[in-house]
């Protein structure tokens, strides 16, 4: 089960990386924008499936890159 859930954050996190990269964003600039200023280390470690994200969250990621969240999590 483990396995299946760090799978599935990683193919979340590509496809935050993948969204992001598609709306000319940097990794800093998203962090801003979902209230992390300067902290691009928190989208590195997203992006890569080295960290959760809360429902919270991923709303706010969706809502800066100007996605659906479905769009994120249709893997």
């Amino acid at each position: 089960m483990a396995e299946q859930l760090d799978k599935r954050y990683a193919l979340l996190g590509a496809a935050i990386r993948r969204t992001r990269e598609d709306a000319n964003l940097t990794q800093r600039d998203l962090a801003g924008m979902i209230g992390q200023p300067s902290s691009n280390s928190y989208v590195y470690r997203l992006e890569n499936g080295k960290m959760k994200v809360s429902l919270e969250q991923l709303i706010r990621i969706a809502d800066a890159l100007e996605v659906e969240v479905r769009d994120l999590i249709d893997f």
